[in-house]
C-alpha cells in the first residue's frame, strides 16, 4: 500500500521595505521550506502569516502596522519580524493577538515562533528546497547581501540601532552563495548592504580561499571574483548598491570598463550643501565628489550614477536647496530619487532646530524632481541610435518585451520597452537598438548579434 504523505502546514509571507529585508525573507522561507513547510500565496491558505516589517521612516512603520492589521483581519495567526521588531510594545498595544514578535535578521527566533504556532510535520520522502534556496524575486536576478549593520551615525537614520554595527560576511561564503544562484539561473547579482564600500573593514585580516586563491574581504576583490562567474555565452551582471564615494571605490571603476562589473553605482549622497551634510553627520566635501565623478567617467564613460536626496531636512534654507540644484546641474547624475524629510522615532535629527514646513518640502521636492527629470531625459535621448545590452524581465503575448539596460536596477530605475521580441525569454541578455526615449525609459528593438 502506498504511503500517504501528511499535508504540510503552510506559511504566508508579507515582505516590506528594502531589498535587505527581502533577502531576510528569502532566508526565513528557505529555512522553513527545508523544515517541511509549504508556502501559501494568499491569507486563506496559510496556517500562519509572517509580516517582515520596515521601520526606517514613520510612514514605513505605518505601512507595516497596516500590513499587520490586514494579516490579522484576513488570517488571524500572525508573526511579526523585521525592523519594527524592536517596538514590540507598540505593536502589541495595537494588535494584542500577534503570536510572536522578533527583531531584524533574527532568523532562528522567527523559525522557532513558526514551529510553535504551526508545528512541522517530518517527511523523509520529499526534498523541499532547491540548492540555491527560495527566492521572492524572479529567477533571473537575485539580491546578494554581503554584510549587516552600519558604522555610520547619520543624524536622520536609526538603522545602526536596529541592525547594529557593520558585520561583514566571509568572502568565500558570499561567492559560494553567488555561484549557487548563477547555477540556478540568476543572470544578475544585485550586491546590497548598508554600506557596500565598507565591506570587510571589520574582518580585513581574514582572507579566505576561493578556487585555490586567497580572496581579501574587500569590495574590489569581491566584485572582481563575482564578475568571473559569468562566461561569454552566459554573462552575469554584477550591480553594486549603497556605495559610499570613498577613495578606494576608484579601484572598482576599471572592473566596469573591463566588463566584469555593470557600469552602475548607487551612491546615497543625500544632499550637496556642506552645511546640511554636516548637520546630517555625513561627508561634506562636495567638490571632491564632483572631481571623483569626472575621474570615474574618464575611465568608464558609460558609467551610470544613481543617488537619492532628502529635501526639507531641518535647517535647510532656500540657499541650501539652490546649492543642491546647482550641484545636480554639474554632477549630471543619471538616476535620482528624492524623499521628503520625516522625523523617525529615535533619530537624532528630531531634536534639530528650524524644521521646514510641509508645504516648503513639497515645493522643493517638486522642483528637484523636475530638475532631475530634465537631466535624465537629455541623457536618455543621447542613447537613441545606439545599440546597448538589455536584460529581459518580461515577454508579453503580443510580441513585446520589457527589460532593463545596465543603467537600470529592478524596481528602482527606468525600463526598456521592446517591439518584435516574442522570441525572447525572461533572463535573456540581448543587444537592443534604441529607437526612442522619454524622461525615464527607453524604447527599442532587439538586433542580431
Amino acid at each position: 500500500m502506498a504511503t500517504r504523505l501528511p499535508e504540510a502546514p503552510k506559511v504566508g509571507m508579507v515582505s516590506l521595505g528594502c531589498p535587505k529585508n527581502l533577502v531576510d525573507s528569502e532566508r526565513i522561507l528557505t529555512k522553513l521550506r527545508s523544515d517541511g513547510y509549504g508556502l501559501s500565496p494568499d491569507y486563506a491558505g496559510a496556517d500562519v502569516v509572517l509580516v517582515n516589517t520596515c521601520g526606517f521612516l514613520d510612514s514605513a512603520k505605518e505601512e507595516s502596522l497596516e500590513a499587520i492589521g490586514e494579516a490579522i483581519a484576513e488570517n488571524g495567526r500572525v508573526i511579526v519580524t523585521g525592523c519594527m521588531g524592536d517596538e514590540a510594545a507598540a505593536i502589541r498595544a495595537r494588535f494584542p493577538n500577534v503570536l510572536a514578535i522578533t527583531g531584524a535578521h533574527q532568523y532562528e527566533s522567527v523559525v522557532e515562533a513558526v514551529h510553535e504556532a504551526a508545528p512541522p510535520i517530518p517527511s523523509p520522502f520529499v526534498d523541499l528546497v532547491p540548492e540555491a534556496g527560495l527566492k521572492l524575486t524572479p529567477r533571473h536576478y537575485s539580491y546578494l547581501k554581503i554584510s549587516e549593520g552600519c558604522n555610520h551615525r547619520c543624524s536622520f537614520c536609526i538603522i545602526p540601532s536596529i541592525r547594529g554595527d557593520l558585520a561583514s560576511r566571509r568572502p568565500d561564503a558570499i561567492l559560494r552563495e553567488a555561484e549557487k544562484l548563477v547555477a540556478a539561473g540568476t543572470r544578475e547579482l544585485l550586491v546590497i548592504s548598508q554600506d557596500t564600500s565598507a565591506y570587510g573593514i571589520d574582518i580585513r585580516d581574514q582572507p579566505r580561499l576561493w578556487k585555490g586563491e586567497e580572496v581579501r574581504p574587500h569590495m574590489t576583490d569581491l566584485a572582481r571574483e563575482l564578475g568571473k562567474l559569468g562566461t561569454p555565452d552566459q554573462p552575469v551582471w554584477v550591480r553594486l548598491h549603497y556605495v559610499y564615494p570613498y577613495p578606494h571605490v576608484e579601484q572598482v571603476i576599471p572592473l566596469m570598463a573591463q566588463g566584469l562589473v555593470v557600469p552602475y553605482l548607487d551612491i546615497p549622497f543625500q544632499h550637496a550643501s556642506p552645511k546640511v551634510l554636516r548637520t546630517m553627520k555625513r561627508p561634506a566635501n562636495d567638490a571632491k565628489v564632483l572631481e571623483r565623478l569626472r575621474g570615474w567617467r574618464a575611465i568608464c564613460p558609460d558609467i551610470a550614477i544613481r543617488s537619492s536626496f532628502v529635501v526639507g531636512f531641518p535647517g535647510e534654507t532656500e540657499e541650501d536647496f539652490q546649492y543642491l540644484l546647482d550641484w545636480l546641474d554639474e554632477a549630471q547624475l543619471d538616476r535620482v530619487g528624492a524623499f521628503r524629510f520625516e522625523p523617525v522615532e529615535g533619530a537624532a535629527a528630531n531634536t534639530l532646530p528650524d524644521p521646514v514646513p510641509e508645504e516648503v518640502k513639497e515645493e522643493r521636492y517638486t522642483r528637484l524632481m523636475e530638475k532631475t527629470a530634465a537631466i535624465s531625459a537629455a541623457k536618455l535621448q543621447a542613447k537613441v541610435g545606439r545599440t546597448i545590452p538589455v536584460i529581459i524581465d518580461d515577454v508579453d503575448a503580443e510580441g513585446g518585451a520589457t527589460g532593463r539596460s545596465q543603467a537600470d536596477a529592478p524596481g528602482i530605475d527606468g525600463e526598456v520597452f521592446l517591439r518584435d521580441s516574442g522570441h525572447l525569454a525572461q533572463g535573456d541578455i540581448v543587444p537592443v537598438l534604441v529607437e526612442d526615449a522619454d524622461e525615464h525609459d527607453l524604447y527599442g528593438v532587439p538586433v542580431s548579434r
